[in-house]
C-alpha cells in the first residue's frame, strides 16, 4: 500500500488558516487596524466599500516598510513581534501570530503601498490567492496603505455564509469601537460607501467614549480606578438607570488588548446585583494592565481570551473596585423595579368612585315550589374551566360566566343576586377589580380567576404586531410635530435592515442625514397616550437586539416581541372597569392567551378549596 500523507500546499495551508482567522470582513478590518497600531500609528482611516465584501482599506501614518518586509509580510508565520518562545510571554503588540496577511492574501486581492519615513520612494506589492502578481517601486506617503478587494472571491461557498450587507456592517463597527476605545490616544475614522461614519480626534477615554457613543453618554460614566500588586484597573462604568437589556456596551481590556471574559463579567455584574434588575446590563469600560508574564494570550486564533495564573485575586478587584465606585459616587436606584403601591392605596386598593354597592333584584312570579322546577338545581351553579381553549373567538371567553338552562354563575367581585325574568335568565354586568394597579380579578365559580395586566396586554399586542408584520398592514397615526431620532452607528445600521419591517408596525420612518431618522407617525395600537417617539423607537431597537441575543428569533417575531413588551400597559397604571373589560376581552381572543411573550402565566385560578384551607375550613 502506498503512503497516504503528505504536506499541503502552502495555498491550501493558508485557506484553512484563513478559516480561523478571517471569518468575515470584520475580522480583517479587526487585524487591518491591529498592525497599523504597532507599526506607531497617530492617524488610522479605515475605508470600506459594500459591508467589506468589496474594499476594505486601512491608511496609517506609521512606520512604513522596506522593500524586503514589504514582500515577506505576506509569507506565514512572519512576525516582527516574537523572535524566540519566550518572546510569547512578554507580548506588548496586538499582533504577533504571523497569520494574519497570509490568510487574508489567500482568500482576497490585495494591494498594499508602503514607505518608511526616511524613504523617498514606496513599495508595491501585488497578491491575488496568495500568488505573487507583481511588486515595484511607487510614490506614496509616508506609512501604509492596504487595501483588501473582493473578499472570498475565490472560495464562493465561505462568501455564501456572509450575512446581509447591514449585518456585516455591524460587526465592522463592533471591531472598529473595541479599537478606538483601546487606543483613545490615535485619530481614527471610518467611512462606508462614501459615508463618515466616525471621525474621532486624539482624546482622554472618556471623551473617546463619548465620542463614539454619543454626547448623552458623557452624563452616565463612572470612573474606576484601583492600583494592586496584582493588577492596575482603570476605566469607566455606567450608572445604574442607564442599563439596557442587551450585553453589546461592555468592554474588557487587558494590556490595551480587548478580551471576551465570562468570569470577569461576572465580577462586574455581581457588583450591581442590588441595584439591577437579572435582565439589565450595565455599561463598562475596563482596562486591565498586568504583566505579561502573569497571563497568555496565545490560547485562541483571534487573541480574544486570555488565561491568567490568579484569576480568582483578579475577580476580587474588579468586584471591589467596581463596587467601590458605585458607593464613593452616591449611586443608588433611582427606579425601584419592584415598586408597591403607597400605603394609602393599600388601604383602600378600590378607588371611592368605582365601588358599586350591592343590589338585589328579583322576580316577583317566580314559584319556586312550581312542578317545572328544582330549588336545587337552581342553585347549581356551573361554569367552563377550560379557558385556556377560548380559541379566536372573544365571546369564547364569556364562558366562564356563562349559564344554561337557570343555572346562575357568580359573575362580580361583590355580591351580587342573578335576575330571573320567566324562564330567561339575564346574567349581571361583569365586573372587576384591579389589585395594586397590577392585577385584575374577577370571581368565577371555582374561586378566583386573577390576571397580570402587563403581560395580558403584551400577549394581545405581540399577536397584533405579529399579524401587521405578515399582512403588511399596520396603521399609523401622524404625529403632530415629527421627531428625530440619532442612534449609534450600529444600531442605525440595524434600523436601515429593518425599516421595511418597521413601517409594517405601523411607524412612519425615513432616513435624514448621518445617524438619524425622522419619525412622523406612530402604530395606531399604541393609543391616545401621550408618547415619546424618539424613546419608544430607540426602545424597540434595544428589544429587538435583546430579543435576537436570547432567543435567536428571527427579525419579525423580534420586532413584535419588543414592540409588545414597550408599548403594554404597565404595572401601576390603573384602569376603570370598561378598559379592564377590553383588555380582557381581547385577552381571550388571541391564539394563546394563557401565556405572555416570555412564556410565563398571564392567568391564575385560586380555587375556592384553596380558599377554604386558608380559612381551616
Amino acid at each position: 500500500m502506498s503512503d497516504i500523507i503528505q504536506l499541503l500546499p502552502d495555498s491550501v495551508a493558508n485557506q484553512i488558516a484563513a478559516g480561523e482567522v478571517v471569518q468575515r470582513p470584520a475580522s480583517a478590518v479587526k487585524e487591518l487596524l491591529e498592525n497599523a497600531i504597532d507599526a506607531g500609528a497617530d492617524k488610522i482611516q479605515l475605508i470600506v466599500k459594500d459591508a467589506g465584501k468589496a474594499l476594505i482599506q486601512v491608511i496609517d501614518n506609521g512606520c512604513g516598510m522596506s522593500v524586503s518586509d514589504a514582500r515577506m509580510c505576506f509569507e506565514r508565520h512572519a512576525t516582527s513581534k516574537v523572535r524566540k518562545a519566550e518572546d510569547l510571554f512578554a507580548i506588548r503588540t496586538m499582533g504577533f501570530r504571523g497569520e494574519a496577511m497570509a490568510s487574508i492574501a489567500a482568500i482576497a486581492q490585495v494591494e498594499l503601498k508602503t514607505k518608511r519615513h526616511e524613504e523617498e520612494v514606496g513599495t508595491l506589492v501585488e497578491i491575488e490567492g496568495a500568488s505573487f502578481i507583481k511588486q515595484e517601486p511607487v510614490a506614496t506617503p509616508g506609512g501604509t496603505s492596504i487595501c483588501i478587494k473582493n473578499l472570498f472571491y475565490n472560495t464562493p461557498a465561505r462568501r455564501n455564509f456572509l450575512k446581509s450587507n447591514p449585518a456585516e456592517m455591524r460587526h465592522i463597527i463592533d471591531e472598529f469601537q473595541r479599537v478606538a476605545l483601546a487606543k483613545p490616544a490615535i485619530a481614527f475614522s471610518l467611512h462606508h460607501d462614501g459615508v463618515e461614519i466616525y471621525r474621532l480626534p486624539a482624546s482622554a477615554l472618556k471623551q473617546r467614549v463619548v465620542h463614539l457613543f454619543g454626547n448623552n453618554y458623557n452624563q452616565r460614566l463612572i470612573p474606576v480606578e484601583e492600583e494592586t500588586t496584582i493588577i492596575n484597573l482603570k476605566g469607566y462604568i455606567g450608572k445604574p438607570e442607564f442599563a439596557k437589556k442587551t450585553r453589546g456596551e461592555q468592554f474588557f481590556f487587558v494590556n490595551d488588548r480587548f478580551i471576551k471574559d465570562a468570569y470577569l463579567n461576572h465580577a462586574v455584574n455581581k457588583a450591581y446585583q442590588e441595584l439591577l434588575p437579572e435582565d439589565s446590563y450595565p455599561l463598562y469600560v475596563l482596562f486591565i494592565d498586568i504583566d505579561p508574564a502573569k497571563i497568555d494570550v496565545n490560547v485562541h486564533p483571534t487573541k480574544t481570551e486570555i488565561k491568567y495564573l490568579d484569576e480568582k485575586s483578579i475577580y476580587a478587584i474588579i468586584h471591589s473596585a467596581v463596587k467601590r465606585s458605585l458607593g464613593r459616587f452616591n449611586i443608588s436606584p433611582t427606579i425601584d423595579f419592584n415598586q408597591e403601591t403607597g400605603f394609602t392605596q393599600m388601604i383602600s386598593p378600590i378607588p371611592q368612585e368605582d365601588i358599586v354597592p350591592p343590589s338585589i333584584a328579583f322576580n316577583p312570579d317566580f314559584n319556586p315550589f312550581a312542578p317545572s322546577r328544582s330549588p336545587v338545581k337552581d342553585n347549581v351553579v356551573t361554569y367552563v374551566r377550560n379557558y385556556g381553549n377560548a380559541g379566536n373567538n372573544s365571546q369564547n371567553w364569556g364562558s366562564l360566566y356563562e349559564v344554561t338552562e337557570h343555572k346562575v354563575v357568580a359573575q362580580s367581585a361583590l355580591p351580587l343576586t342573578p335576575t330571573y325574568e320567566g324562564d330567561q335568565f339575564e346574567p349581571v354586568q361583569k365586573q372587576f377589580m384591579q389589585i395594586h394597579n397590577r392585577y385584575i380579578v374577577s370571581q368565577i365559580k371555582s374561586g378566583v380567576m386573577v390576571i397580570d395586566q402587563q403581560a395580558a396586554h403584551e400577549r394581545i399586542l405581540y399577536e397584533r404586531f405579529s399579524l401587521h408584520l405578515e399582512d403588511r398592514k399596520g396603521a399609523s397615526q401622524q404625529s403632530l410635530f415629527p421627531q428625530t431620532v440619532t442612534l449609534s452607528p450600529n444600531d442605525y445600521e440595524l434600523a436601515k435592515s429593518l425599516l421595511e419591517d418597521i413601517k409594517s408596525l405601523g411607524f412612519e420612518v425615513r432616513e435624514f442625514g448621518k445617524n438619524t431618522l425622522v419619525i412622523e407617525g406612530v402604530p395606531v395600537d399604541l393609543g391616545s397616550a401621550t408618547i415619546n417617539e424618539t424613546q419608544l423607537f430607540e426602545q424597540l431597537i434595544e428589544g429587538y437586539k435583546n430579543s435576537q441575543q436570547e432567543l435567536k428569533l428571527d427579525k419579525r417575531d423580534s420586532l413584535a416581541r419588543s414592540m409588545a413588551r414597550n408599548s403594554a400597559i404597565k404595572a401601576g397604571t390603573a384602569l376603570s372597569q370598561q378598559e379592564m373589560n377590553t383588555l380582557i376581552e381581547e385577552l381571550f381572543s388571541c391564539k394563546t392567551p394563557n401565556f405572555s411573550v416570555n412564556g410565563r402565566p398571564v392567568i391564575q385560578t385560586i380555587a375556592l378549596s384553596e380558599i377554604a384551607q386558608k380559612f381551616e375550613r
